[in-house]
């Protein structure tokens, strides 16, 4: 594209440059080459867009600073990187329809028009895959489940007996969707008795669904993930568990049993919710912290226990000076023992 296209297409203000100079890619302000785009919209990358190769930066309207390269002033930065990216992106991969010769379909599942199934794959009796529906190669659909139009299942995913997915339902390698929940009753002996999980998952409309990301079936009724959520990699949802829409969960997040999490929440990367609590709506959980009570809406928590995000800054930053506050009561205690007086 050239620079002037994507300069409108952003709806952006150019500065500094040529619209006729061709833009080939995007890349990092660490990264890009000649040719390619970057953007700037975190202050503390500031420095890095004097060393930039790229030949043009997304910038905000207001930004302040020189720069050796083209500027586009624009409202965000981001959006109109990730806008760029998708104008700039080769054409998405297509599956024509068909069923690969090493793919086994029980005969009473039933594919809808326009399936396409891979090498290698499963679909078990009583299973449903919706039109213009994709699984990849090794992708197994377990008894009476039911895949949504246009899903797309890459390599290896699973969906269990029963489970549901609406529809445009993306779900990336390696995935489990109604792996049991993790329930056992203690014996007598100390041994351990498997508890029948005997529920389900249900996956609503517009859900993208990362690498190896396992939801549980529920112990009786359905594990429910919302509309439009979003799940990374290497997320642990545990059986009985509700997910309200468009909620986005960041990388190993772990959820315990029947905790309830409304719409549009965050959960930062590592959090863990423990069991039976719920988050409120628009909720955010910071990065690693330790849900061990329910949150309420629109607040922000972080830390562990988790707690109030402003009130756990407090307290991390009140630790750092742990060690200073211990010599001065250390010496405190040994000017009493000796009878001095205090500085």
């Amino acid at each position: 594209m050239k620079l002037g296209e994507i300069v409108a297409l952003c709806g952006g203000v150019l500065e500094g440059g040529d619209s006729s100079l061709d833009i080939y890619g995007v890349g990092s302000l660490a990264e890009a080459q000649p040719g390619e785009i970057s953007f700037l919209s975190n202050p503390r990358y500031n420095h890095q867009l004097s060393d930039t190769l790229a030949s043009a930066v997304l910038v905000k309207k207001d930004w302040d600073g020189a720069s050796h390269c083209a500027l586009v002033r624009v409202d965000d930065p981001n959006r109109a990187f990730a806008d760029i990216a998708v104008a700039l992106s080769p054409p998405a991969l297509t599956y024509p329809p068909g069923i690969h010769p090493s793919a086994v379909i029980d005969p009473d599942a039933v594919l809808d028009d326009d399936v396409c199934v891979g090498p290698h794959c499963v679909v078990e009796a009583g299973a449903r895959v919706g039109k213009r529906s994709v699984l990849l190669a090794g992708c197994y659909v377990g008894h009476g489940a039911r895949i949504g139009d246009d899903c797309r299942l890459h390599a290896h995913v699973s969906v269990r007996a029963y489970c549901v997915l609406g529809d445009r339902v993306w779900i990336h390698d390696g995935a489990v969707i109604g792996s049991d929940g993790f329930g056992y009753s203690p014996r007598k002996d100390g041994s351990w008795e498997k508890i029948p999980q005997l529920g389900t998952v249900t996956v609503g409309d517009d859900v993208e669904i990362g690498a190896n990301v396992t939801i549980d079936r529920a112990r009786f009724g359905s594990t429910r993930i919302g509309d439009g959520v979003k799940i990374d990699n290497l997320v642990q949802v545990a059986h009985n568990v509700q997910v309200g829409h468009h909620t986005v969960m960041a990388a190993q997040v772990g959820i315990s049993g029947s905790t309830r999490i409304g719409s549009g929440v965050q959960l930062g990367g590592q959090a863990g919710l423990a069991g039976h609590v719920q988050i409120g709506d628009g909720a955010v959980v910071g990065a690693q912290a330790g849900v061990t009570k329910s949150v309420s809406p629109r607040t922000f928590v972080s830390g562990y226990p988790a707690m109030e995000h402003k009130r756990a800054m407090l307290l991390q930053a009140h630790l750092g000076k742990l060690p200073d506050l211990r010599k001065r009561v250390q010496a405190l205690e040994s000017q009493h023992r000796s009878g001095e007086s205090p500085a």
